[in-house]
């Protein structure tokens, strides 16, 4: 799950990054504004290409170039924000909180690196905290995804035991986005867990509706096929399970005969 979620945290770094400052008001900038521009323009090329080595685990490649970026403009928030998620990849907490801390003290409206910090406290217990910074990222009007932090925030409410809150925010998040793919398997996930398994199947089916099977989705139809007794289309989601996920910890699930 947390691949997953990293990918979806780092989708919209790109579109949310700006340089600092914004661009001049004047049609002739100065010497000094026309360089701290190209500083940041630089830095924010170099975040982006780090962003996308990072969604293809390309941890080494992303460090460089992010890297670059803060040689570029060390004072250019979404790197750090950047560099934050490589550390949490990497399990190097110390850097990945310092990273996230540097990237919000930078700009307290980047609600990107208030959401990915909020999901890097969550993953480590400390749910209060992470649930906060989910509320920051909200407080920006003009946040671009707030249905990705209203999802963080449930999956975070989950990992707490709070099922209600969960919910909650889950439904807050289609509320916003209701072709939101990742808040829909995760609130269908929620409906299995606690036995509500009509609404279970309609959520899986609206999910496959707009997007494609992973592993979690076929996973879910095949446990969902099995509580109604349809072996044979539980047999189905087993065998396109193996056949497109081979891989993956539901497959290894599969194979164990582990259902629970």
């Amino acid at each position: 799950m947390k691949k997953v979620l990293l990918l979806s945290l780092i989708a919209a770094l790109g579109g949310c990054a700006h340089p600092p400052g914004g661009s001049s008001t004047t049609s002739s900038p100065s010497g000094k504004q026309q360089s701290e521009t190209d500083a940041g323009s630089r830095a924010k090329a170099f975040t982006d290409l780090a962003g996308a080595y990072f969604s293809r685990g390309q941890m080494k490649i992303a460090l460089d170039e992010v890297r670059k970026a803060i040689q570029a403009d060390n004072r250019y928030g979404p790197a750090y924000n950047v560099l934050g998620l490589i550390y949490m990849e990497l399990a190097e907490d110390k850097l990945a909180e310092e990273n996230f801390r540097k990237a919000i003290e930078l700009d307290r409206a980047d609600s990107e690196a208030h959401n990915n910090y909020g999901w890097y406290l969550c993953t480590r217990g400390r749910y209060e905290e992470g649930l906060a910074q989910f509320t920051e990222a909200l407080r920006n009007p003009l946040y671009a995804q707030p249905e990705q932090s209203m999802t963080n925030a449930g999956l975070c409410s989950e990992k707490k035991g709070d099922v209600k809150q969960a919910e909650a925010y889950y439904n807050k998040a289609l509320k916003l986005q209701p072709d939101a793919p990742l808040t829909t398997i995760k609130f269908a996930m929620l409906k299995y867990r606690t036995g509500r398994f009509a609404d279970a199947q309609q959520m899986l089916s609206r999910y496959h509706e707009i997007a494609p099977p992973t592993s979690e989705s076929l996973w879910l139809g095949l446990l969902l096929e099995r509580q109604i007794g349809d072996k044979e289309q539980a047999a189905a989601y087993g065998l396109q399970l193996r056949k497109r996920f081979p891989d993956s910890e539901e497959a290894q699930k599969l194979m164990r005969g582990q259902y629970e």
